[in-house]
């Protein structure tokens, strides 16, 4: 069978949710399948041990597909990789990127797998690591499934290369928030400076408004206006207080749409939804 005409399967996976969709393929790609099931972590379990057993159940007649997976930010650790003039070749990216992780995870960083984004010595990039043990798992389960694992890709990532055309500025702040996690990453001048990604413990709108103000006064250029794009889909309702400084910029999806599998509100019970095939 073409690759071209493979049927296409896109996974978000968080702890305690997985959103599936199924494209069938052609010269226009037609939504045919969409679920969204919810779970509880697994006492004693790696944190996406519950989400992959719903992942598996869902993963109906995937033979001959091509699976792509979103991860949430609950499973990835980020780092910044500073422009270099004198790496350039990708077993010195690599290298660097080691050596980044090292210094700020110590040995934690062993268990784990890394991806770095496109490097230019120039802008440099971001590392994300990945549990190793993660990759694996989804690796089996496609095999099981035999279907192709096209690719397993970090969400702040995923939405910087749908969106990154669209966010202007000389200092983006992105911020992605999901179900008890915010991410915040800083661009200047197309540099990757600052990536924050942590638990919400309390308020998703506290939490932001005290890592933009900390991330501006470390960077030491706060504007009396900032702007920060903002993806929240299961916080539709957040805002920031009048007067703090900041001003909330919705990702620009009218002119390119949210990712069918991306995360929208949570809600008490399972959903499911499947579309006419």
């Amino acid at each position: 069978m073409s690759r071209l005409w493979r049927d296409q399967i896109q996974v978000f996976l968080a702890p305690e949710r997985v959103d599936l969709v199924r494209f069938s393929r052609g010269l226009k790609p037609v939504q045919t399948a969409k679920i969204t099931a919810h779970c509880q972590a697994l006492q004693g379990a790696a944190a996406w041990q519950s989400a992959l057993q719903q992942l598996e159940k869902n993963l109906i007649d995937a033979a001959a597909t091509e699976l792509s997976v979103t991860l949430s930010n609950h499973f990835v650790r980020y780092v910044t990789l500073p422009p270099q003039a004198e790496i350039a070749s990708p077993e010195e990216v690599k290298s660097y990127a080691n050596f980044r992780m090292r210094e700020i995870y110590a040995e934690r960083m062993d268990a784990w797998v890394l991806s770095v984004s496109e490097w230019h010595p120039i802008t440099g990039a971001i590392c994300a690591a990945i549990p190793r043990i993660l990759v694996t798992q989804l690796e089996e389960l496609a095999a099981r499934h035999q279907c192709k694992l096209k690719t397993i890709e970090p969400y702040l990532a995923s939405i910087h290369d749908h969106w990154h055309k669209l966010l202007n500025g000389h200092t983006i702040y992105l911020a992605v928030i999901e179900a008890g996690r915010i991410c915040v990453s800083i661009l200047i001048d197309g540099v990757w400076r600052s990536i924050r990604n942590q638990r919400i413990l309390h308020s998703a709108a506290d939490e932001l408004l005290a890592i933009l103000d900390q991330e501006a006064i470390f960077l030491g250029n706060k504007e009396t206006v900032d702007s920060v794009y903002i993806f929240a889909p299961e916080h539709v309702q957040l805002t920031l207080p009048v007067n703090c400084g900041w001003n909330i910029v919705p990702i620009p999806t009218e002119q390119i749409p949210i990712p069918a599998h991306y995360p929208s509100v949570n809600t008490d019970q399972p959903e499911i939804d499947q579309c006419p095939a």
